[in-house]
């Protein structure tokens, strides 16, 4: 089956947050991609990504980004899919605020999803209910995802 969710980051040194996405993508069952998409360094790249992203049959892009974190939003002004931003606290970042803001702050008419600080699994569990929406099992993933953080908790309560 082809990816039907995009991961795409500003550098390597998001990997270990973006990963989370790719992980629990995998655990609902839903195809993705992963890999790495400048807007900086990179922007003809972003660009031709973007653009493409919908006829490769891609349902919704999670885009990490530290920093200024203009990749989510710049994908976001590119393409009708959904996009959903992952601020990721980065080496040059100011304490993760500058990223947040960043996607976070996005003009009337260009929306991104944003998700908390490196919150990566929350995207990737957001794409997958965009996914679900329209695929059966999928949505009974989820339904089963949920069960079992339910389970834990109630577990949880019973050991104390």
């Amino acid at each position: 089956m082809s990816a039907q969710i995009g991961i795409i980051m500003g550098s390597k040194s998001d990997l270990n947050i973006m990963n989370q996405a790719a992980e629990v993508l995998k655990e609902l069952g839903v195809d993705f991609e992963l890999t790495i998409v400048s807007a900086h360094r990179t922007p003809r790249r972003m660009v031709e990504y973007a653009e493409s992203a919908k006829s490769k049959g891609l349902k919704a892009i999670i885009a990490g980004a530290g920093g200024a974190a203009h990749l989510p939003g710049m994908v976001a002004s590119l393409t009708t899919l959904p996009v959903i931003g992952v601020p990721v606290k980065s080496s040059n970042s100011i304490d993760g605020w500058d990223s947040v803001l960043s996607i976070l702050q996005m003009p009337g008419g260009v929306p991104v999803a944003t998700v908390a600080l490196d919150g990566a699994k929350n995207a990737g569990i957001l794409a997958a209910q965009i996914v679900g929406a329209f695929d059966d099992k999928v949505a009974q993933n989820l339904v089963d995802f949920k069960l079992a953080m339910r389970k834990k908790v109630e577990q949880s309560i019973e050991e104390l």
